[in-house]
């Protein structure tokens, strides 16, 4: 199946998230339509745990990139979510969906990693073209984490565990360029330029926000962490133009 030339409907879910919000931008600039929708805001607003607005936001659709995701409700979220999404699309003749996974989420025994696989699943079986790419954690993310850890006077960080953190942006565009190429199925997973140790992290957290924190490494229990420990979450594809953890860190800084 052919890609799609400029001016084609593509609708984003998720539309005002993280990723979302950047994929949608960069389509509208290439000079798609886009309908960003979620829950609460965007161009149309759609539950697609319920179905609401579902068929209203994939009328006339060409392509779905779909980010809606939530790490607290998975199973309503990633899996009833994607299936209903998956049916509304195929009930209108949408030709390609699109969908951010994250590297490793098969290898790592936790709830919102096998419903993200399981959501692969399911694109994968919808019988439209479709493209999975992965990716390692989003600056955001880890930042979020970092400060909720922060909170106690003593930093427990996860020991001898490594992330490998992306700008979303970079899996944005990767995203924007898969709609234009047409359906590739899985596209080689892609991580950030550099990984960093959890103290590594931990520390460069601390000094952009001037916070005093001793850092303490502690193994975490479970299969879960047992599988971040082993690797499970890197990838040797690394993003060599995006924006590093480093240079986030220096604009968090910036913005204090």
């Amino acid at each position: 199946m052919e890609g799609y030339d400029a001016g084609v409907l593509v609708v984003v879910t998720g539309g005002t998230g993280v990723l979302g919000s950047r994929v949608a931008g960069i389509l509208r600039d290439r000079g798609h339509q886009v309908r960003a929708v979620s829950r609460r805001s965007g161009d149309l607003r759609v539950d697609i745990t319920t179905a609401e607005g579902l068929p209203q936001a994939m009328d006339g659709a060409e392509a779905v990139v779909h980010c809606a995701t939530s790490s607290t409700r998975p199973g309503q979220v990633d899996l009833t979510g994607t299936r209903r999404l998956v049916e509304a699309a195929r009930e209108v003749g949408v030709r390609h969906l699109v969908y951010p996974g994250i590297v490793g989420s098969e290898l790592i025994p936790l709830r919102y990693y096998r419903a993200k696989t399981a959501s692969e699943d399911l694109v994968a079986g919808s019988g439209m073209g479709w493209t999975i790419l992965r990716s390692t954690q989003f600056h955001q993310l880890l930042w979020k984490g970092l400060e909720l850890l922060a909170r106690l006077p003593v930093m427990v960080v996860p020991g001898n565990t490594r992330f490998q953190p992306i700008d979303p942006m970079v899996v944005a565009r990767l995203l924007a360029d898969a709609v234009e190429a047409g359906p590739r199925g899985r596209m080689p997973d892609v991580g950030g330029r550099y990984i960093y140790t959890t103290r590594d992290l931990a520390r460069s957290y601390l000094g952009a926000t001037g916070r005093r924190r001793l850092v303490v490494a502690v193994d975490y229990p479970g299969l879960g962490a047992a599988a971040f420990r082993a690797g499970a979450n890197l990838t040797p594809n690394r993003d060599a133009e995006g924006e590093t953890w480093n240079q986030f860190v220096a604009r968090q800084m910036a913005a204090q």
